[in-house]
């Protein structure tokens, strides 16, 4: 007879500390996540961003933490019951969690909560939305897109496309730049601006690249009865070449004033209405 084989012992694996890159990738992951907060979750803050975030059904709550005076602004927008008890807590306590610090920016009137970041749809699902598509080329900074997203909102745009390792993740900074647009309008991150371009003009959409120094002046009426995709590049460097490229046409905003420039929240926002507005 045969001896049945025993099961040898399976060595111990032991694990291996993180390397020095792991480390500052996990430092860098942490840092863009805000402090106390969980992976997937976002620390939101002041009254627009938190109020509106309460009344959107697709957010997931975890902490509502407010001071015993900024109860009434709270619920003067977001009526009560609120989906979420609150935690009250000393304004000290808020700017500990938030670290809110002189010079760090963050204003939170009282109110913060962590919330589920929300989940965007595909290119596809966005599309069936009425309204432009608002694109931002390297875009980094969190507050020019929070103000850009709210711009697309006022002008009936349908969603904000950035590129996922160009553009700033779902922060406190960029929803309360947002004023509560963060949660009525998709921003979708993508991989590959060029690429997602070409998937608009394959789904019938014109794709206008704003630049300064281009000779044709942005006219709504030029683009009447077309669906247009505003493309907008960074201060600094504007669009990059493939998405140059990609464009159907590249246009400027009219400034008989002799500016040669705005800030790009403020450009987008001059553009969307130019591409909006009903002549008359």
């Amino acid at each position: 007879m045969r001896a049945e084989r025993q099961p040898q012992a399976q060595p111990q694996i032991q694990p291996q500390p993180p390397t020095q890159v792991q480390r500052e990738a996990q430092k860098r992951g942490a840092a863009r996540r805000g402090p106390s907060t969980p992976s997937g979750a976002v620390w939101l803050y002041g009254t627009h961003a938190v109020a509106a975030a309460l009344k959107n059904p697709e957010r997931l709550f975890r902490r509502l933490v407010i001071t015993e005076e900024a109860q009434a602004s709270l619920a003067a927008e977001a009526p009560l019951p609120w989906p979420i008890q609150p935690e009250i807590s000393p304004r000290e306590r808020i700017d500990q969690i938030l670290a809110a610090k002189p010079g760090s920016g963050i204003v939170h009137q009282g109110i913060a909560l962590l919330a589920d970041q929300l989940e965007a749809p595909s290119l596809q699902e966005a599309l069936l939305r009425p309204g432009p598509v608002l694109v931002l080329d390297q875009i980094f900074d969190p507050r020019n897109v929070g103000a850009l997203m709210r711009t697309a909102q006022a002008f009936g745009a349908c969603a904000v496309v950035a590129q996922d390792r160009n553009a700033p993740e779902e922060t406190g900074a960029l929803a309360k730049a947002a004023s509560g647009a963060l949660e009525t309008i998709p921003l979708l991150r993508i991989t590959n601006i060029s690429r997602t371009l070409t998937a608009l003009k394959d789904a019938d959409v014109w794709v206008v690249g704003l630049d300064g120094h281009s000779q044709t002046r942005l006219r709504g009426e030029a683009f009447a009865g077309r669906r247009v995709a505003l493309v907008l590049g960074s201060e600094g460097e504007g669009m990059r070449r493939l998405t140059r490229e990609t464009c159907d046409e590249i246009c400027a905003l009219a400034m008989p004033g002799g500016m040669e420039s705005l800030n790009v929240s403020a450009a987008g926002a001059v553009a969307l209405y130019e591409l909006t507005r009903t002549p008359g």
